[in-house]
């Protein structure tokens, strides 16, 4: 049983950083892509970033390019979400979701929720004005 589990959302500031957690287990972390996504109230939930099973290629909405930065530690079967220079519009619930499959195996439809199989049960980022 894969389960995820988000750490590290609270409130802050615009301008503000906060670093997201997401710890897996269950099976080899080391093999498969991971992504986060943020679901706002009243809005669906949004592609954020992506990372590859290796950490060697990554992918962003446009609105966090250059502010946020995904990363993984396969050793402590974690990822992250480096969140620089918040903004009151990146408040939401942010979620990890990782893929039955492994490897590079559906890559190309990294920013569909429908493509992720396991999700955390989230944590919110409030970014006040």
């Amino acid at each position: 049983q894969v389960q995820l589990v988000e750490s590290g959302g609270g409130l802050v500031q615009a301008g503000g950083s906060l670093r997201l957690s997401c710890t897996a287990s269950g099976r080899p972390f080391s093999s498969y892509p991971m992504g986060w996504f943020r679901q706002a109230p009243g809005k669906e939930r949004e592609f954020v970033a992506a990372i590859s099973w290796s950490g060697s290629n990554t992918d962003y909405v446009v609105s966090v390019k250059g502010r946020f930065t995904i990363s993984r530690d396969n050793d402590k079967s974690t990822m992250y979400l480096q969140m620089n220079s918040l903004k009151p519009e990146d408040t939401a619930v942010y979620y990890c979701a990782t893929t039955r499959i492994p490897f590079a195996g559906n890559w190309n439809n990294r920013g569909n929720p429908r493509e992720y199989d396991y999700w955390g049960r989230g944590t919110q980022v409030n970014v006040s004005s």
